[in-house]
């Protein structure tokens, strides 16, 4: 700070003008507004239960479609497998345009709510699964209820401002990689307890009827944990405004004071415009970052559906040989590197 002008500042107009000028500005970027925990961790409760029913298959996927009998020869079980984990994306696809448009119609807090009580129940049921017709029915019933994640990022563009939105959002891909850690770790050690851990589970009838039951019921508990601090916890976002009546009243033709000197509604040539359709937000940069994320997302659910098929194969078919609990192990330590990555790595770049 220079003594001169900070002796000067209260003189005359140039003494003014060089104060502001050689002090140091304090009028940088705005101070982060703190992020708020109560609604966020709800929202991150409701988040964590995707991920974990997504990768707690994976590790018994393989052992499950062979058990099966739906195929004779043994190198068509990848194919099975493989169908079996794509039900989940395909259906998840096909819906997750419309869990966004029906939020804007009944609420953010109703439509989670919906998709939680939907997954919970389809991944239960996918649990119980003695046939390859009733596993992919299931699991594609599971991928319907799948589209919270775009809702999940609606509420925290409303629940956040310009200085925490970036930390806010970044939380999201974080909740899905601990998910995927605790996921994984439950399907591989979980499999078939009756086999697995015979001392402890070998005399539970039920556990050597449904092999895949009791790691089901376990991630149904993140899923259940989400459902009740979703209905507790979490707070409504969407504000719905109140139609404002135009220029005129229809019924009289006549100006109030309700009416709004300046019409809100975009208009050319004094008619409204029509509303937008989904292909007019095609523009250039969008059709560029949905292409890029659309690779991005392919190689990701190549290595992620593919590796767990390949590690359960066996070595005369070119596999690894791995058990579901080798796999489960695996998945949840490349997880594990993952989260590494992105809490230490990224942020020193």
């Amino acid at each position: 700070m220079h003594p001169r002008s900070n002796s000067h500042r209260h003189g005359d107009a140039d003494s003014e003008a060089e104060a502001s000028t050689s002090l140091p500005t304090t009028t940088g970027a705005p101070k982060e507004t703190p992020l708020p925990w109560t609604q966020l961790s709800a929202l991150l409760a409701v988040r964590l239960a995707e991920p974990i029913n997504f990768t707690l298959v994976m590790p018994f996927i393989y052992e499950m479609v062979e058990g099966f009998d739906v195929v004779k020869n043994p190198q068509d079980v990848s194919f099975y497998a493989g169908l079996l984990l794509t039900s989940y994306s395909i259906c998840q696809a096909i819906t997750t345009m419309y869990w966004g448009p029906l939020s804007d119609r009944i609420g953010r807090r109703p439509t989670l709510l919906m998709g939680l009580t939907g997954d919970l129940a389809t991944f239960v049921l996918f649990g119980l699964s003695k046939s390859y017709k009733w596993a992919i029915i299931t699991r594609s019933l599971n991928g319907f209820f799948a589209g919270n994640s775009a809702v999940v990022k609606s509420v925290v563009a409303e629940i956040a401002d310009d200085t925490n939105r970036p930390r806010m959002m970044a939380l999201l891909p974080l909740m899905w990689n601990i998910g995927a850690v605790a996921g994984a770790a439950v399907g591989g050690l979980l499999a078939d307890p009756a086999n697995q851990y015979p001392s402890i589970f070998g005399r539970f009838d039920i556990l050597r009827t449904y092999p895949y039951l009791l790691p089901c019921l376990v991630g149904s508990l993140t899923t259940t944990f989400g459902l009740i601090v979703g209905l507790f916890k979490l707070k409504e976002t969407l504000v719905i405004e109140p139609a404002v009546p135009d220029v005129v009243t229809q019924e009289t033709g006549i100006a109030t004071e309700a009416t709004p000197l300046v019409s809100t509604a975009p208009q050319q040539n004094g008619e409204p415009l029509p509303a937008q359709s989904m292909l007019s937000l095609l523009t250039p940069t969008c059709k560029f970052v949905m292409a890029t994320n659309l690779l991005m997302c392919l190689a990701i659910a190549m290595g992620d559906q593919i590796y767990p098929i390949f590690a359960a194969s066996a070595p005369a078919d070119g596999g690894l040989g791995f058990s579901t609990r080798d796999i489960g192990i695996s998945l949840s330590v490349s997880s594990v590197a993952v989260l590494y990555l992105q809490l230490v790595a990224y942020p020193k770049l």
